[in-house]
């Protein structure tokens, strides 16, 4: 049966319960960092030897996709009623608004050490100890719009500039390219700052979200399930357009073995990006 992931602005205060339930349930079995170990062990760049599957690549999309699915299978198998919901961050853009409140993921970071003090996933609250990470911190930290140089969440019109794009993605294929879905939607300073779309929100929430351990922060999920929908909607919009590259590049390229072309295998799972495409008869998107 196909399940239906909301806005979490929409959620009843009975789903907002159920959701940060099951989170809370999944970090207390052990379950919930090993997704931030395998986040860890895929987050490789431009500059890192070897394969590419989940950031600065084309399979970015995909990969995160695949991704977001395993964590809400986990989630279902502890309450078949949760879902995992997205964040609209063209539309609630404040450190005040949802999903910053006390019943979903808490709020921001205090001053000083940035730590999380309100909310269930407070370190105080006994629930959320960081025990996976690339540092030796231990509570979760956030730095909402980012206090010292303060930036601004992505607009409408910065999605936008990237659904219109009917090019998924172009040669070589990695944080370089100016053209292509995907790369505007990763926000490798495709347009006239910095970051945009997906980075662009990473460096606004601050804190555990900056780098490979972001998974420790569980809006990680709500901002993936919304960058999903976007390709969703990519895909509506362009529908004679496809994942690229089709074929994996040649001996002589410089990405030679380093990215997942349409049909390979897309580590860790045995799918490709193609079998990831279509997600109708998993999910669909209120």
């Amino acid at each position: 049966m196909v399940y239906v992931r909301k806005n979490v602005s929409t959620l009843t205060p009975t789903e907002r319960r159920r959701f940060v339930g099951a989170l809370l349930e999944l970090k207390r079995r052990g379950e919930y960092d090993e997704f931030v170990r395998l986040h860890i062990a895929h987050f490789r760049g431009d500059g890192d030897r070897g394969l590419r599957a989940a950031h600065m690549t084309p399979s970015f999309l995909p990969w995160h996709r695949q991704f977001v699915l395993d964590l809400e299978n986990a989630l279902r198998r502890i309450d078949p009623s949760v879902t995992v919901p997205y964040w609209d961050w063209t539309r609630d853009r404040s450190a005040t608004s949802v999903p910053w409140t006390d019943d979903l993921l808490g709020g921001n970071g205090r001053r000083g050490d940035r730590q999380v003090m309100t909310g269930p996933f407070a370190y105080a609250a006994g629930r959320w100890p960081l025990r996976v990470s690339v540092t030796d911190t231990e509570f979760l930290t956030r730095d909402l719009g980012r206090a010292r140089r303060p930036i601004d969440l992505p607009t409408r019109d910065d999605l936008n500039r990237a659904l219109k794009d009917p090019v998924y993605d172009v040669s070589p294929w990695d944080s370089t390219v100016t053209k292509g879905f995907r790369n505007k939607m990763e926000g490798w300073g495709t347009g006239s700052v910095p970051w945009d779309n997906h980075n662009r929100v990473h460096r606004w929430i601050g804190g555990a979200m900056l780098g490979a351990a972001s998974v420790n922060d569980p809006v990680f999920w709500l901002v993936h399930a919304f960058m999903d929908l976007q390709w969703q909607r990519w895909q509506r919009r362009h529908r004679n357009h496809r994942y690229l590259p089709a074929r994996p590049p040649g001996r002589g390229s410089a990405q030679y073995g380093r990215i997942v072309a349409r049909h390979e295998r897309l580590p860790p799972w045995d799918v490709t990006p193609d079998d990831l495409e279509d997600m109708s008869t998993i999910y669909q998107y209120a």
